[in-house]
C-alpha cells in the first residue's frame, strides 16, 4: 500500500514531485531518476512505481530493471546507476545519523536513539535525505512533527 508523508501532501495529489517511497525504492534498486524524467511519465507509470515491490532481492532487481525500461521509453534517455549502499543508515535503528542529529540540533532538538529505533526504515530515509546539506531541508521541521520527534 502507498505511503505519503503529510509534509508531501502539497504534491501528492499531481504527484509533480518524486514522492519518498520512490526516492526511497530509487535508492534501494541503485537507479538515478531525475525530475524532468518522473515528469515525463504518465499517471500509469507513476502509479506503478509507487505500488510495485522493491524489498527482496528478486523485486528490487525487477524494479531497476523496469524503471530502465520507463525511463528509456518515455525519454529516449539510458538511466544512470547509483551504488548500492549495502548497509544504509535507514536501515540501522541504534545510531542516530549525523547530518539528522545536527539539522535537529539547528532547530533546537535532540533526537534520542530509542526514538529513532522506533521509526520505519522510511521514516529514517526520509530523515537523512530531508537532512542533507544539498536539500532545502524546509520539510525536515515538518517531518519531525509527523513522526512525533518534537
Amino acid at each position: 500500500m502507498a505511503e505519503f508523508f503529510q509534509f508531501e501532501s502539497d504534491f501528492v495529489e499531481s504527484l509533480r514531485c518524486i514522492p519518498m517511497q520512490v526516492r526511497f525504492k530509487l535508492d534501494t534498486c541503485g537507479v538515478k531518476l531525475k525530475l524532468h524524467q518522473w515528469n515525463k511519465f504518465n499517471e500509469r507509470d507513476r502509479t506503478q512505481l509507487i505500488e510495485m515491490p522493491c524489498s527482496t532481492a528478486s523485486e528490487i532487481e525487477t524494479y531497476r530493471s523496469q524503471l530502465h525500461q520507463l525511463i528509456q521509453t518515455r525519454t529516449g534517455e539510458t538511466a544512470s546507476d547509483l551504488p548500492l549502499d549495502l548497509h544504509p543508515d535507514w536501515l540501522e535503528g541504534a545510531i542516530v545519523p549525523e547530518s539528522v542529529q545536527t539539522q535537529a540540533q539547528e532547530l533546537g532538538f535532540t533526537i534520542q536513539p530509542s526514538h529513532w529505533a522506533n521509526l520505519t526504515p522510511l521514516q529514517r530515509f526520509a530523515l537523512i535525505k530531508l537532512s542533507r546539506s544539498n536539500h532545502e531541508n524546509k520539510n525536515f521541521l515538518p517531518a519531525l512533527k509527523e513522526f512525533s520527534l518534537v
